[in-house]
C-alpha cells in the first residue's frame, strides 16, 4: 500500500499522475514512482522519500497519454528506489502498481525464479508483475492483459488493489480488487484509475466502485467489467459529494490544525436533522431498525482500530450508560481471529472514518458469515463498509487529509451520543431526560469553539512539556478512553512515549514510574467520581510528578494540586469527552510543532490501512 493512480486519455499523463500522487499524501507513504506509456516504451522513474523527490528525477518533457503512479507505504522491503513502485519485468513489457499483500509471495516468488523470472526489488507485488508476463509469453495462443491478469490473480493469495498497463496496448489499463479499494473515474474521452477519490475529484466526480473479486478493462472510451471467472458485470456510476476546495489547507499550516478547527462545523454537520423535537430522540433512519427490533437487542460489541477503537470504548460506555444495554468495544484485528461467538440477540457495530479499514472490513464480513446483524458508523460515502453494513450512520464530517484523526474521531464519539439517544428512548429514558440529552447535543458545536479558543494557552503549556521522553494519561470511565486518544495523538504526531491508564489502575503498578521529568495528563471532569480521582492526583503530588489537569471542575484541590490546568467549558455529562478531545488534540499538535514534527504524515503510519 498504499495510494494508486492511473490515467488514459488525451491529456499530458505525467501531469494527472503528479497530481493525483499529491492528493495521495496525505494517506503517508515512504517512497513515490510513475510509469508512462511514452513513444513505444514503458518509461518509469522512481524515488525513495517524499514527492519532490520523483519531481526533480522527471525529465523536462516526458509525453505519453497512458500512466500509472504510486505512493508506497514499505510492507515487504525496506523504502528505496528498487522497491518503489511502479514494478516491471525484466524487458519492460508490463508495469504495474499494487496495494495490499500477497499472502503466498514467497512460494510463487521460488517458483517463477526456477523457471527464469529475475526480480530486482524485495517486494510481494513484483510477483504479480511476472505472474501476469508468464501468461502472457507462455499462452500458446494471443491473450489479453485482462485476461493474463486474471489467470495471474487466480493464483495469488491475499488482498491487492492494482492497475497494470501493457506496452503492446497502449491506452489500455486493466485494474482488479481484492481487499483494497479502487475506484474508476469517468470523465470525457479519458478515464481515471485510484485507491481514494481525492486523487481524481480535480478531475471528474462520475465514479464507479470495484468490489472484491473484479476486474475492469479500461480505455479512454470506457470501461467494462468482469469477475475472476469471466462473468460480465454492468455497474450504474454514483456522483462524488466532495469538493475540492475541502482538499485544501485553506489558510491553515497544515491540514491537523486546519481539521482541528473544523469540529464546530464537522458536528453540526453530524447533528444536522438529526435532533428529533417532537418525540425527544435522534432520528436515524440510516438504522434500518424498527424500535421493536431494537427491544429486541440484548448486546452491543463494537469493533474498530485505532483511534476509532478508542472511540468505540468510550461510545460503548454512553450506550450503556444511557441506554441500558450491556455494550463493549474490540480491536476488529483480534475479534475475527479467535473464532468469536456471533449471538443473534447482539448487535455490532463497526467504526471506521474511510470504511475501507481492511481489518474492521474483514471482521464486518465474519460477523455477517455468522449471521449477525451489523450496523456501521464511517465518513465516506460509498466506501465498502458503507455499502456492506446492514444500516449505520454517515458522520460527514467533510473530507480528513490528516494522517492523525480529531474531527472524524469527535464525529464518532457524536454518532454514538445520537445511537444512545435513539437506543434509550426506545427503553429507559424519559421525554423530558431525552430533552436535556438533545439540548446538550445541540451546544455541543458552540463548546467547541469556546474550547479551541483556548488554543494560546494549551500552546504554551506544550511548548513547556515538549522535551519530556515519556507520559502518563489517565482517567475514570469514559474519561478513560479520552485519556487513550490523547495518548495516542501525543505518541504519533510528537513521537513522546506516551502510555494511558484508568486512574484506579495507577496505583498497581505505572505509579512506579512517576516522577518530576515525566508528566501525567490527568483527564478529570466534574462528575461523580471527581473526589476519587482526586487520589490520583494527590499520589502524583506527592512524588513530585509534574501534572496537567484537564477539566471543567473549579474544586479548590486541582488547582492547589495540579502543575498546570487546563479548564474548558462545563458541559453535560453525555458531550464532555467531544471537548476534552479537543484539548487534547491541540496539547499534542503544538507539542509536535515546537519539535518540528512532519504533522501530517507522522513517520511510519498511513491513513487508512489496507493491509493486515
Amino acid at each position: 500500500m498504499c495510494g494508486i493512480i492511473a490515467y488514459t486519455g488525451y491529456r499530458d499523463a505525467t501531469s494527472i499522475l503528479i497530481s493525483g500522487l499529491r492528493r495521495l499524501e496525505y494517506r503517508g507513504y515512504d517512497s513515490a514512482g510513475i510509469a508512462l506509456l511514452t513513444r513505444g516504451k514503458i518509461r518509469q522513474i522512481k524515488a525513495e522519500g517524499k514527492l519532490p523527490n520523483l519531481v526533480n528525477k522527471l525529465p523536462e518533457k516526458l509525453p505519453g497519454k497512458t500512466g500509472i503512479g504510486h505512493t508506497r507505504w514499505a510492507t515487504h522491503g525496506i523504502a528505496n528506489d528498487e522497491n518503489a513502485h511502479p514494478h516491471s519485468d525484466a524487458d519492460g513489457h508490463i508495469a504495474l502498481v499494487h496495494n495490499g499483500i500477497i499472502e503466498n509471495a514467497t512460494e510463487l516468488r521460488k517458483d517463477l525464479i526456477e523457471k527464469g523470472c529475475q526480480f530486482s526489488s524485495d517486494t510481494d507485488s513484483e510477483v504479480l508483475v511476472h505472474l501476469i508476463c508468464q501468461y502472457l509469453s507462455d499462452s500458446s495462443s494471443l491473450i489479453s492483459l485482462v485476461d493474463a491478469v486474471r489467470q495471474a490473480l487466480l493464483k495469488v493469495r491475499g488482498t491487492y488493489g492494482l492497475a497494470v498497463i501493457n506496452k503492446a496496448t497502449p491506452g489500455e489499463i486493466v485494474a482488479a480488487r481484492n481487499g483494497s479499494p479502487v475506484i474508476i473515474g469517468i470523465g470525457d474521452k479519458e478515464m481515471f484509475v485510484s485507491s481514494d477519490s481525492s486523487a481524481i475529484v480535480s478531475y471528474t466526480k462520475e465514479i464507479v466502485h470495484l468490489e472484491d473479486g473484479e476486474l475492469a478493462h479500461i480505455s479512454a472510451g470506457g470501461f467494462s467489467l468482469s469477475t475472476l471467472n469471466s462473468q460480465p458485470l454492468t455497474r450504474t456510476s454514483t456522483t462524488l459529494d466532495i469538493d475540492v476546495e475541502s482538499l485544501e489547507h485553506d489558510g491553515f499550516p497544515n491540514f491537523m490544525l486546519k481539521e482541528i478547527f473544523e469540529q464546530g462545523d464537522s458536528i453540526e454537520r453530524t447533528l444536522r436533522g438529526r435532533l428529533d423535537r417532537q418525540f425527544n430522540t435522534s432520528k436515524l433512519g440510516g438504522l434500518n431498525l424498527s424500535a421493536r427490533e431494537l427491544l429486541d437487542v440484548k448486546r452491543i460489541k463494537i469493533l474498530a482500530c485505532g483511534s476509532a477503537y478508542y472511540a468505540g470504548i468510550c461510545g460503548a460506555n454512553i450506550i450503556e450508560q444511557y441506554a441500558r444495554i450491556p455494550s463493549s468495544a474490540e480491536p476488529a484485528a483480534e475479534f475475527r481471529y479467535r473464532n468469536p461467538i456471533i449471538e443473534f440477540d447482539t448487535l455490532y457495530i463497526v467504526v471506521s472514518q474511510s470504511g475501507e479499514t481492511y481489518d474492521t472490513l474483514a471482521a464486518l464480513r465474519e460477523v455477517q458469515r455468522k449471521g449477525g446483524r451489523v450496523l456501521g458508523i464511517n465518513n465516506v460515502v460509498g466506501s465498502s463498509i458503507a455499502r456492506e453494513v446492514d444500516g449505520g450512520i454517515y458522520m460527514h464530517s467533510g473530507p480528513e487529509v490528516s494522517v492523525a484523526s480529531t474531527k472524524a474521531v469527535n464525529s464518532m464519539l457524536v454518532a454514538f451520543m445520537l445511537l444512545a439517544v435513539n437506543f434509550g428512548r426506545v427503553r429507559d429514558i424519559s421525554p423530558q431526560g431525552g430533552a436535556k440529552l438533545l439540548d446538550a447535543l445541540e451546544s455541543l458545536p458552540q463548546l467547541c469553539r469556546q474550547t479551541l479558543s483556548l488554543a494560546p494557552v494549551i500552546e504554551k503549556l506544550a511548548k513547556k512539556y515538549s522535551k519530556v521522553n515519556n507520559a502518563f494519561f489517565i482517567g475514570r470511565t469514559d474519561a478513560y478512553p479520552v485519556a487513550l486518544e490523547g495518548a495516542q495523538k501525543l505518541k504519533e504526531i510528537s513521537y513522546i512515549h506516551a502510555e494511558a491508564y484508568p486512574s484506579s489502575e495507577l496505583k498497581h503498578g505505572p505509579l512506579a514510574l512517576v516522577d518530576e521529568n515525566t508528566p501525567t495528563i490527568l483527564v478529570l471532569p466534574d462528575n461523580n467520581l471527581l473526589e476519587k480521582s482526586l487520589s490520583a492526583l494527590h499520589e502524583i503530588s506527592a512524588r513530585n510528578g509534574k501534572t496537567i489537569t484537564v477539566t471543567d471542575s473549579s474544586h479548590p484541590s486541582i488547582l492547589e494540586l495540579s502543575t498546570d490546568v487546563i479548564t474548558i467549558p462545563s458541559s453535560h455529562a453525555l458531550i464532555y469527552p467531544v471537548i476534552m478531545n479537543i484539548a487534547l488534540q491541540l496539547f499534542a499538535y503544538y507539542s509536535a510543532i515546537d519539535l518540528g514534527r512532519n504533522v501530517d504524515q507522522p513517520r511510519n503510519l498511513a491513513k487508512s490501512v489496507t493491509v493486515e
